[in-house]
Formats: structure tokens, C-alpha cells, sequence
């Protein structure tokens, strides 16, 4: 359990936990993402950079001139946080602020909980290549492994963004094995990414199923009695007894089974499915197999 940080007021303390986060993560920090996240100016970012290295971890960070940046030392440590990696990869969701993913640490006295799931580790050293590759168009030769595939396997991957969907972490990317865009989880790959030679040739601009945007619409089982379709569309805040989702067709799949919908077969018991997609035949084109 990290230092809850009591001693600091709410804002400085999300400051603080911002900077430990983005060095971990990112492997540098500097008074733009201060600036950036907070609104700050330049001086409060610079004081409160210089607070965290001597108040909170001394030890963690050091100035690099290259760079203009400070970045982890070898003896870093999270102080103020829990070292996890969607603490890092949950901040555009939270614009930076953090109170979501962190505010959990200062708030004994609560009545909103939530049931504990696995945490799924991603290495530092992992999510940092892939964040450089997306910001740079870097070409990165990765040991990535599959349950279909569970043998070392070697490949040449372009990283264009980092999705989170169905419960996990992954990296859209273009192949260059396979030669088309696939999605890979964060958890799978093994080993430290290694920067290849020269750009990469397809990038975000090139990758047909993120571009495409589908909308699924999302009714009640019909199998359902009036009265059960009713409570169905109220859950889902459904207008006339329909709920249009958007997506990207390259995670429509993704946005199935978190509604726990098969696009290949109808559950048996309308009351474990509960909803259907309504337009589910013109979507088909775009489901995993």
C-alpha cells in the first residue's frame, strides 16, 4: 500500500501523484504535463516537480539534460500510487485528473465500492516502447504469444493506439507477419520491445476497421414479456425501446461481449441474454470469427 499522502492539500496531491505516474509510465516528466493537466503555470509546475524529489521520493527521479526531462532512476519507487499500469493508461479517461483510478487511496470512509478483479501486470518497459512507437511511428520487434499461439513468436509490429476493451489493455497495430492491422494484448507480450530500423508504412490513417464507425442498435430480447422489456429499457436508458451504440468496426466485438452478446447464435434463455442487437446482419461483416 502506497503513502496516502494526507499531509498535502486534495490538488497538490493529485499533482504529485501525476508526476510519479507519467515518470513511471512514460519514463520522463517535465512541466508541460503539469502545465497541460492542470492549468498551471510553468513556476507552480517547476515547485511542484521539486517538492516530489524532495519531499515525497528523493530517490526517484533525475534531470536529463538530453531529454529535458526528469526520469526514473534505477532505485525508483512508487511512493504515492500503486505502480499499476492502467493507473497510467486511465488518464485520458479521467483527463489527467485521476481521481477515479487514485482517489481510492484517501477515502477510508466511503459507501461506493467495487467487486476486485485480477490484476493483469503490464511491465513499465513494455507500455513505454509501445507509447513511444505510437507517439513516432517506430517499428518495434516484439515476442508476443497467444493462447492459439502459445510458442515464442517473434514479429515486427506498428503501433498506432492503445484501447481498452472487453476488461484488457491492447495495442492496435499493423503486422507486418500477418500484413494487416490486429490487436494485440499488453499482457502477452514477453520481453522488452525492440526498436526496428526505419518508420512504419501503415500507420492509424491506413487502418480501414478503425476509421469505419458502425452503430449497433441494442433492444430487449423480444422473447421478454412487455414487463421484462420495460425494466430491459430502462437499465439501458434506452429512447423507444432502442439504444444506438457508435463504435469502431475494429471493436464492435469487443462491445458484444461486454453485453454479453454472441453475433453468431442466440442464447437459449432470453433472461441470461437479456439484449439483442437489432441490426446484428448488416454488422456480421465486421464480428470476430
Amino acid at each position: 500500500m502506497p503513502n496516502s499522502g494526507n499531509s498535502y492539500k486534495f490538488d497538490l496531491l493529485m499533482r504529485l501523484r501525476l508526476i510519479e505516474v507519467v515518470a513511471l509510465w512514460e519514463g520522463k516528466i517535465n512541466s508541460h504535463h503539469l502545465m497541460n493537466a492542470f492549468g498551471i503555470q510553468r513556476q507552480q509546475a517547476s515547485r511542484d516537480i521539486s517538492k516530489y524529489r524532495t519531499e515525497v521520493a528523493p530517490n526517484n527521479l533525475e534531470y536529463c539534460h538530453r531529454q529535458k526531462a526528469y526520469i526514473p532512476t534505477r532505485k525508483f519507487k512508487p511512493m504515492l500510487t500503486y505502480g499499476q499500469a492502467d493507473e497510467y493508461l486511465q488518464l485520458p479517461l479521467h483527463n489527467y485528473m485521476l481521481e477515479a483510478s487514485l482517489s481510492r487511496l484517501n477515502s477510508a470512509d466511503t459507501h461506493t465500492y467495487g467487486s476486485p478483479v485480477p490484476n493483469r501486470h503490464i511491465e513499465p518497459e513494455v507500455l513505454r516502447a509501445l507509447i513511444q512507437a505510437c507517439e513516432h511511428n517506430h517499428r518495434l520487434e516484439v515476442d508476443y504469444r497467444s493462447v492459439n499461439d502459445p510458442q515464442p513468436d517473434g514479429r515486427v509490429i506498428c503501433p498506432h493506439s492503445i484501447v481498452y476493451a472487453a476488461n484488457r489493455w491492447h495495442v492496435r497495430a499493423y503486422c507486418e507477419k500477418n500484413q494487416e492491422f490486429r490487436d494485440f494484448v499488453l499482457t502477452r507480450f514477453f520481453g522488452k520491445p525492440e526498436k526496428e530500423r526505419g518508420t512504419a508504412q501503415f500507420k492509424r490513417e491506413h487502418d480501414k476497421l478503425w476509421n469505419t464507425k458502425v452503430t449497433a442498435v441494442i433492444t430487449p430480447d423480444q422473447r421478454l414479456s412487455a414487463e421484462q422489456q420495460f425494466v430491459i429499457e430502462h437499465d439501458y436508458s434506452m429512447k423507444k425501446g432502442k439504444l444506438e451504440i457508435e463504435v469502431r468496426a475494429c471493436l464492435l466485438g469487443y462491445l458484444l461481449q461486454e453485453l454479453r452478446i454472441d453475433g453468431h447464435s442466440i442464447h437459449a434463455d432470453p433472461k441470461a441474454q437479456q439484449v439483442i442487437v437489432q441490426n446484428i446482419d448488416d454488422l456480421k461483416p465486421y464480428l470476430f470469427s
